[in-house]
């Protein structure tokens, strides 16, 4: 890189830097902090939502599914637009109403309300330790992104700098300077992706006919993709739009729930064409010139890193100046997503579990030196845990599969069925995220060497198990009720 593009990429993080100091001055309270004083609008939040759920995993992460599957690769974001207008239509009436009237800060307060303290501090840890995931997944894409395009920089040293910065600015701005950041941070990699990345990468490969032949066809189908991946995928990304702490500050931030749910609509809209295509298809450019030998230094693309490709491609391609321009919009993408997550790690912890013991011996200001300082302490320890992961999309999704298999079934249980029982959420939780967990780490083996189908997700068996545990006890105990009622009459 040239001292000019390091000098771009150098303004781009002060700047960063600067909007999280401003709103560190204007923060006064936790309501501040973490939900943004509940007053924005539906164009702010919705950049915010997608800026957030394509973040740098899945920038980089849809780069590598372009560069390994082709653009059968972008139906990935698709199941992120079914999740976003799902939830638009079905859990946004019930928890804008809610968030405002009981001034709620997290996702688990929701469990308090509906089932008991205990099931909410449960779903405070399983959201707490998926979110702290999702952040390492974050810093890690930024690691990488940052070692292919700057020689001189090895990932873990990447790792230290990449996280400080994304650290530093969320643990003193809160919600409001991630959501105004993530507004300018999602405008920067789009017109870097239109602008820079694809039409310079086109160029660079010789247009379509070399893409054709630099390719097997399958690479330009939308159809070279199996049943079960698109059944996976839609297990672990669409619940996540009913389950995720970053979107349910989004929705308490919101004026009202019509702002609310105009953001969604917007967050999908640009999830899948938009962002999924635009990802896929500098992924399969990258794979073009990896084939074409135009990497230096590698013979062989087979044996790439797959999310190595695109940043690789960036750094081969990209003249001087632009080359800043279009990192600062990479890891505009990943800064977007790191930020929020670690915001909602911290308020899991500071409000769902230490606030379970402390919250009423605290002052305002008290309690947001707090928060501040458990988003550093959980931003360090999101870094190291980045150090010892290889594969952004694999941790992500990893992160994405724990909480949504413990919780979803007991969210949906609780907006939708009155027969819903506070033991059922409870063990439903446990089981299901704990059976993820287990398969996950197995690789879906279970005891005794019983192998279960590697065709489906280990996530898929915890939601299973968690729904059958949840109904079966809800029935139970309300069966158990009525006869109680009954034998006392």
């Amino acid at each position: 890189m040239h001292v000019i593009d390091y000098t771009i990429f150098i303004v781009y993080m002060l700047a960063m830097l600067g909007v999280g100091y401003y709103f560190y001055k204007k923060n006064t309270t936790a309501e501040d902090f973490y939900v943004s004083g509940r007053n924005m609008n539906s164009w702010h939040i919705g950049l915010s939502v997608v800026a957030t759920d394509v973040g740098g995993g899945f920038s980089i992460g849809l780069g590598g599914l372009g560069f390994s599957m082709g653009l059968s690769g972008s139906w990935m974001l698709f199941t992120g637009l079914l999740g976003a207008w799902l939830s638009a239509v079905f859990l946004i009436p019930k928890i804008s109403q809610l968030g405002h009237q009981h001034k709620f800060f997290t996702f688990p307060q929701i469990f308090n309300h509906f089932y008991s303290s205990k099931v909410a501090l449960l779903a405070g840890v399983i959201s707490a330790i998926g979110y702290i995931g999702f952040t390492s997944s974050q810093v890690l894409a930024g690691a990488k992104l940052a070692s292919a395009t700057i020689p001189q920089l090895n990932v873990q040293t990447a790792l230290i700098i990449m996280g400080l910065i994304a650290v530093v600015y969320t643990a003193i701005g809160g919600l409001k300077a991630v959501i105004y950041t993530d507004t300018i941070q999602w405008i920067i990699l789009i017109c870097g992706l239109v602008f820079i990345g694809i039409p310079l990468a086109y160029h660079a490969v010789g247009g379509y006919e070399a893409i054709q032949n630099a390719l097997p066809s399958n690479y330009l189908s939308l159809t070279h993709i199996s049943g079960y991946q698109i059944l996976n995928w839609s297990i672990t990304i669409i619940p996540i739009w009913f389950v995720g702490m970053t979107l349910y500050q989004r929705i308490y931030a919101s004026k009202n729930e019509k702002e609310a749910k105009k953001a969604w609509f917007i967050a999908g809209f640009f999830e899948w064409p938009i962002m999924a295509f635009m990802g896929v298809i500098l992924g399969l450019l990258a794979k073009v010139a990896a084939n074409q030998g135009l990497f230096f230094g590698i013979s062989d693309a087979a044996s790439m890193d797959s999310e190595m490709g695109l940043p690789v491609l960036l750094a081969t391609i990209l003249p001087v100046g632009l080359m800043g321009l279009m990192l600062s919009s990479y890891f505009s993408a990943i800064l977007s997503t790191a930020d929020s997550c670690l915001m909602a790690a911290s308020g899991n912890i500071v409000t769902d579990i230490i606030g379970k013991f402390f919250k009423s011996k605290l002052t305002h200001q008290k309690e947001l030196q707090m928060s501040q300082i458990v988003t550093l302490l959980v931003g360090i320890f999101a870094i190291v845990l980045a150090s010892q992961m290889q594969n952004v999309l694999e941790l992500m999704l990893y992160s994405y599969a724990f909480m949504v298999s413990g919780l979803f079934v007991p969210v949906i249980g609780a907006l939708f069925w009155k027969k819903s029982h506070s033991i059922a959420a409870f063990w439903s939780m446990v089981l299901g995220g704990s059976t993820t967990l287990f398969l996950i780490l197995t690789k879906n083996k279970l005891p005794l060497g019983i192998q279960l189908s590697q065709n489906l997700d280990a996530n898929a068996y915890g939601i299973s198990l968690s729904a059958l545990v949840f109904v079966t006890l809800s029935l139970y105990h309300s069966t158990k009720n009525k006869k109680t009622t009954w034998n006392s009459k």
